[in-house]
C-alpha cells in the first residue's frame, strides 16, 4: 500500500527569509517536538481562526532545541528531527513554519524584544495560541500572562489552551519520552495520535546494491530518539512500500562485538530497489520483549522464530479491525 504525497508549505529558516509584507498571521510558538495530540489542538486552532480571518496560519519553532544549546549535556533526544518535524507540522493544515536558528543572539533576547521583532515586525501576527506552561525571553522570563499585555499593545489575541488528556494521560512531549523509554509502544501511540517511528537509510558496509535482496535491514545511525532496548513489530516502509517486520534495538548481546544496532527482519518480504540514499521510515507498534542474552545462537533462533509467529499474529488481527 502506498502513502498519500505530502503537503509541503514555505519554510523560512531565519527572520531574514520571511518576505517584505507577510502576513497578517495566525501563530503559534513551540518547539512541536512530535507534533503530538495537544500541538495539533492548538495548530488546528491556529488554521481555523487564521482561515476566518483571511489571514496566514504559522507555526514558529526552533532549531536546534533550545535545551540541545542551553544545557547540551541534560537535553533529552528528539521524538523528531527538525525534517521531520517540518514535515508533521505541515500535515496539520498550517500555511507557512518559522524555523529560529536558536544560538547565543536568540537566547539573550528579551521577551519584549522577541514580541516586537518576531511577532509584530516580521509576521504582523494578529492572534496567538499557545499551551499554558508556555514560556519565552532571556532565561524563560515571561509566560502567557505577560504575552497577553504584550497583545494588549501591539494588538493581537491570546487563546491560551488547556492540556489534552488521552485515555487518561496529559499528552507532553516528555511523557512521550518516557513511555518510549519503557518501550511502551500503545501509551506513546495514544500521545502522538500515530506510532511512534524514525526515518533514516540504510546502514553503510552491509552489502547496500541497488536492490534488496535479503530480508534484513539495518538502520544508520540515528540521532533521535529510539524506544527502549527490546525486540518490536513494527512496520517498514521502503520507498513508498509497506512490509511487516520484527526488530531489534540494542547491543546484540549473543554475539559479542556486534555493538548497538536497528535491525529489521521483513515478514512478507520481496525485493525492493534499495540505495544507500534511499529513504526507510520504520513504524514502531508493539514491543514483544527486551533485549537479553541467550546461551547459543540456536537458542536465539528458536526466539526469534517466536517472536515471527507473534508478530504474524499481531498483523493477522489488525487486518481484521
Amino acid at each position: 500500500m502506498s502513502k498519500q504525497p505530502e503537503r509541503t508549505i514555505p519554510v523560512f529558516r531565519s527572520l531574514a527569509q520571511v518576505p517584505a509584507g507577510f502576513g497578517p498571521t495566525v501563530a503559534s510558538i513551540g518547539n512541536f517536538d512530535g507534533v503530538h495530540a495537544g500541538h495539533r489542538e492548538i495548530l488546528a486552532a491556529v488554521v481555523a481562526q487564521a482561515q476566518a480571518l483571511h489571514a496566514c496560519a504559522v507555526a514558529i519553532t526552533f532549531d536546534p532545541h533550545p535545551d540541545q544549546f542551553l544545557r547540551p549535556a541534560a537535553a533529552p533526544g528528539l521524538l523528531t528531527p527538525i525534517d521531520e518535524r517540518l514535515r508533521l507540522l505541515a500535515a496539520t493544515g498550517i500555511d507557512a513554519a518559522l524555523v529560529l536558528p536558536f544560538d547565543a543572539q536568540l537566547a539573550q533576547l528579551r521577551a519584549r524584544e522577541f514580541v516586537q521583532c518576531v511577532l509584530v515586525d516580521a509576521l504582523a501576527v494578529r492572534a496567538l495560541h499557545e499551551g499554558g506552561n508556555f514560556r519565552f525571553g532571556v532565561r524563560a522570563e515571561a509566560g502567557v500572562h505577560e504575552l497577553a499585555v504584550f497583545g494588549q499593545e501591539f494588538g493581537f489575541t491570546l487563546q491560551v489552551h488547556d492540556a489534552v488528556h488521552v485515555h487518561g494521560l496529559e499528552v507532553s512531549s516528555s511523557a512521550v519520552r518516557e513511555a518510549l523509554a519503557a518501550g511502551d509502544m500503545r501509551r506513546a501511540r495514544w500521545m502522538l495520535g500515530r506510532p511512534f517511528a524514525v526515518l533514516s537509510t540504510q546502514e553503510h558496509g552491509r552489502g547496500v546494491g541497488t536492490r534488496l535482496l535479503v530480508p534484513t535491514v539495518n538502520l544508520a545511525a540515528y540521532n533521535g530518539l529510539l524506544p527502549a532496548f527490546g525486540v518490536y513489530v513494527t512496520q517498514l516502509t521502503v520507498d513508498g512500500r509497506c512490509f511487516q517486520a520484527v526488530t531489534n534495538v540494542g547491543n546484540r548481546p549473543t554475539f559479542e562485538g556486534v555493538g548497538f544496532g536497528v535491525e529489521t527482519h521483513i515478514l512478507n518480504f520481496e525485493p525492493v530497489e534499495l540505495t544507500a540514499e534511499t529513504p526507510l521510515e520504520l513504524e514502531f507498534l508493539l514491543r514483544l520483549r527486551p533485549e537479553q542474552t541467550w546461551p547459543s545462537p540456536e537458542a536465539l533462533r528458536a526466539q526469534i522464530l517466536r517472536d515471527v509467529a507473534r508478530a504474524q499474529r499481531y498483523f493477522r488481527l489488525a487486518a481484521r479491525v
